[in-house]
């Protein structure tokens, strides 16, 4: 008891006390009285115009409300206003051109590399066609530099070579990813049609002949500005080729032996495109070059349901038809051994023989 009343006399000397003082850390009992106050309220009231302004009021759109049943010009207005493009009746999909679907205008090697006298009909009407394709190869060239400023002819035969090796190699190794940088989205599928179900081995020797470019051509696909390039490159190299199939035998080429090749490789870039590569197009194959023989095929034997049974006596015949029996010495010095050709000698042995 005594406690409370000594609490009741320190309350009461509180609320004597003038508010803001307190007494050892305790604060005035008008702040200790909870009261409640708006705090959505601003406490400047000349904010309170803005404050108003701060709401807009908007039309709400109507459910319920079917396309079909409005006009055109009705529905013209509200898709504008929503910012929604208006339906099309047709599908359009976006495409991306990265190469052309072939070679155009092709390099046409001549007969027999050029060597024709210059004297004779054949060799004049060689060397005319020549001049004429090198005056356009160099127009060509012309156009290749307005987007590469340091294309030179040289550096570009050099480089070709080194993705022309790559691209042999990625595709011995069936590289499939590494193979996509190095060839164009048209040559891909023929080569991997090619070396299916096969092994092979390939490898460059050396070069006989430093490869130099012999055509290029630019062209425009579908628009001026989209330009693609063409440079068809001349390759004389010794290589060593071997392709095994999916059984191991050797089909075409040899590990041992070297050949010479002579090539005309076409290489394309999309020039218009600022991170466009050269890449490995095609190869030009002259129709006056004579076939290679084809590889040996090789397929799997599959045996036929309906086989012939042979009968017992037919079945020993046909066995020693095929794998004839050699007597040898020993064989003759020991005493033969009779048994019977009746149907149960095939199941069961003959005791009377043993």
């Amino acid at each position: 008891m005594e406690v409370l009343n000594s609490t009741k006399h320190c309350f009461k000397i509180l609320q004597v006390l003038r508010p803001g003082i307190t007494t050892f850390g305790i604060p005035t009992l008008w702040q200790t009285q909870q009261i409640r106050h708006r705090q959505t309220k601003h406490w400047n009231p000349k904010f309170k115009r803005l404050r108003k302004l701060k709401f807009i009021k908007i039309d709400l759109p109507n459910l319920n409300e079917k396309a079909s049943d409005l006009p055109k010009h009705e529905l013209k207005k509200r898709l504008k206003e929503r910012g929604v493009l208006p339906p099309r009746p047709w599908l359009e999909r976006p495409f991306h051109i990265s190469c052309t679907g072939g070679i155009f205008e092709a390099y046409v090697p001549p007969e027999g590399d050029g060597k024709r006298s210059i004297i004779s009909a054949a060799g004049a009407k060689q060397k005319f066609e020549f001049l004429e394709k090198k005056s356009k190869s160099m127009l060509a060239v012309r156009k290749i530099r307005n987007y590469e400023e340091d294309f030179s002819t040289d550096d570009f035969a050099a480089a070709a070579q080194d993705v022309y090796i790559g691209a042999h190699q990625k595709m011995a190794l069936k590289d499939k990813h590494k193979l996509r940088e190095l060839v164009t989205e048209r040559c891909y599928p023929e080569i991997m049609h090619n070396v299916r179900d096969k092994t092979i081995h390939w490898s460059f020797l050396k070069s006989l002949e430093p490869p130099y470019v012999v055509h290029a051509r630019v062209t425009d696909v579908i628009s001026k500005e989209n330009l693609f390039a063409q440079i068809t490159v001349r390759f004389h190299t010794q290589q060593l080729l071997a392709i095994y199939d999916r059984f191991g035998r050797l089909m075409h080429g040899s590990e041992i032996v070297a050949k010479d090749v002579l090539e005309y490789a076409v290489f394309e870039k999309h020039i218009s495109n600022e991170y466009g590569k050269w890449r490995l197009h095609d190869k030009i194959i002259p129709d006056w070059l004579p076939p290679k023989e084809p590889s040996i095929a090789t397929y799997r034997l599959v045996e036929e349901s309906g086989e012939v049974t042979l009968q017992p006596t037919e079945l020993k015949e046909v066995n020693e038809e095929a794998h004839p029996k050699l007597e040898t010495e020993e064989e003759k010095d020991r005493p033969q051994i009779t048994a019977s050709t009746g149907p149960d000698s095939l199941t069961k042995p003959n005791k009377a023989a043993i």
